[in-house]
């Protein structure tokens, strides 16, 4: 005898949309949550990116850095970092579920990368070109001198990185992974990461957005 499955077993959750996320009490509580440690930790950095540039670090031999000459690229860096923030942004604002995942996975990698500067001290590569972000330099950086010691791992790149995973599969995600790919040879090209550091953010990013997905589905 054939059985048969209730609608809800086959048909797929709908996600949320922002007229239904605004009355559902799990939703407000964890971008509340998400909202408040991103707050924490914007006002913890310049303190602790001070530390980081303070204390002395290793020297970590390259041979690709040796071997590629140094030019400032900070222009066209971070001309295509903020292209892709922007462009995510549009996306993920109408969609509160992929929002908020975006969110926590961000937190956590912040989380992650805090744990890794602070485990890995480390000494800027030789003949480092200094990446002149307006943003951030004006806002999380509190020291006098350029911070050139917050290596391991690749913010820029991990950035990167979780957006295409944040936007879901499609064209954008393929757009924003090959952006991710620009990025990581630009810092390179700047001396402004060891090699490491960019090979390292692909799975933190990967690590941060699957642990925000176990943590704030709804």
């Amino acid at each position: 005898m054939p059985t048969h499955r209730s609608s809800a077993a086959t048909t797929p959750a709908r996600p949320l949309t922002w007229s239904a996320a605004r009355t559902h009490p799990a939703f407000r509580q964890r971008l509340l949550v998400a909202l408040l440690l991103l707050l924490g930790i914007s006002y913890a950095l310049p303190a602790f990116f001070t530390f980081v540039q303070a204390r002395p670090g290793t020297v970590l031999p390259d041979p690709l850095l040796e071997a590629l000459p140094a030019h400032d690229v900070s222009a066209p860096t971070f001309g295509v970092i903020y292209l892709s923030i922007a462009v995510a942004l549009i996306y993920l604002l109408p969609r509160p579920t992929l929002l908020l995942r975006a969110l926590w996975a961000y937190a956590l990698l912040h989380l992650l990368r805090i744990a890794t500067l602070w485990l890995f001290p480390l000494e800027a590569p030789a003949h480092l070109l200094v990446l002149h972000d307006p943003l951030v330099e004006r806002f999380f950086y509190a020291s006098q001198v350029p911070i050139t010691k917050d290596l391991f791992f690749s913010g820029h790149t991990a950035t990167l990185a979780l957006l295409s995973l944040a936007v879901g599969p499609g064209r954008l995600r393929q757009v924003l992974a090959a952006l991710t790919g620009v990025v990581a040879a630009l810092v390179l090209v700047q001396h402004a990461h060891y090699t490491y550091d960019v090979l390292a953010a692909i799975p933190f990013a990967f690590g941060s957005y699957w642990l925000a997905g176990k943590g704030v589905s709804l």
